[in-house]
């Protein structure tokens, strides 16, 4: 005969039953996250026995408590201080392991374009490392109207590649055409456009790591950075001070775990495309 009164319904954990466990994460320097309670969204720079401090996209520092809720990607964290454990191998802002005391490899025939200043700047902060040590050149395009000209000016073959990281390459864009030309053109074969569907590079940084939710809408009468740098709240009158915006966010990136996974994936598919034996 079973005993119904056998079980004891106080065993166990039953406070947190059915709730979803609060994942735990070591509050290293340069992580960005976000306090619940207040909104206000930053980069770990300094973290003490009961408080973490965060710097938001302006430069504003803010301590909190270590015990507070915070969020990453809108998921909830408990940060905690980091262990000192015995040090592993590093890795670079890409993600991949370091190579130490090794000199930058002699520049390979291949190359990888970008279609601008930016583009080039952002590929050099995530993958600077793994670049120099590939030995792959980046040079920027402005823009890729002429693309296929260059790509025939270029004469790439087997061992001499081109790799193309285009901006907002969707079905139907002109920057879709042109990839599409260059592909049937007669050095397709040695040729790799590939992009993300941004309307520009800005857009790969995740949002949450300068302020936002989302990267807003932009009307298309309004010049997209300039209105980007007025949701921002930042001067937008002179080309300088659209430098001064895109320093701030380039600012915000330390690792690819600041980037959208649409260009991650994109950048590292070229960099095997030029790298191929």
């Amino acid at each position: 005969m079973d005993d119904r009164y056998g079980t004891d319904v106080l065993a166990g954990d039953w406070k947190g039953a059915g709730r979803t466990p609060v994942p735990t994460v070591e509050a290293v320097r340069d992580l960005v996250v976000e306090d619940a309670a207040s909104g206000f969204c930053g980069a770990v720079t300094r973290i003490e026995a009961q408080t973490v401090e965060l710097e938001d996209y302006f430069g504003t520092k803010r301590v909190f408590p270590l015990t507070g809720s915070f969020l990453i990607d809108g998921g909830a964290v408990r940060l905690v201080v980091p262990a000192r454990g015995p040090a592993g191998r590093s890795r670079t802002a890409s993600g991949s392991f370091a190579v130490g005391d090794q000199k930058a490899r002699v520049a390979r025939a291949s190359r990888i374009f970008v279609e601008g200043k930016h583009d080039a700047e952002l590929v050099e902060r995530v993958w600077g490392d793994d670049l120099r040590v590939e030995g792959v050149v980046v040079e920027y395009l402005e823009g890729v109207d002429d693309l296929d000209a260059i790509v025939k000016e270029f004469r790439p073959d087997r061992g001499r590649r081109i790799g193309v990281l285009v901006d907002h390459l969707v079905p139907n864009s002109k920057e879709s055409r042109i990839a599409d030309q260059v592909a049937r053109g007669p050095y397709g074969a040695h040729v790799l456009v590939v992009g993300h569907p941004y309307i520009d590079i800005w857009q790969a940084v995740k949002p949450a790591r300068v302020g936002l939710s989302a990267w807003p809408s932009i009307p298309r009468s309004v010049p997209w950075k300039h209105g980007i740098c007025a949701a921002l709240g930042l001067p937008h009158e002179s080309q300088a001070d659209i430098a001064r915006a895109w320093k701030r966010i380039l600012g915000r990136v330390r690792s690819y775990s600041d980037l959208e996974p649409e260009l991650l994936g994109r950048v590292e598919q070229l960099i095997d495309f030029v790298t191929e034996p």
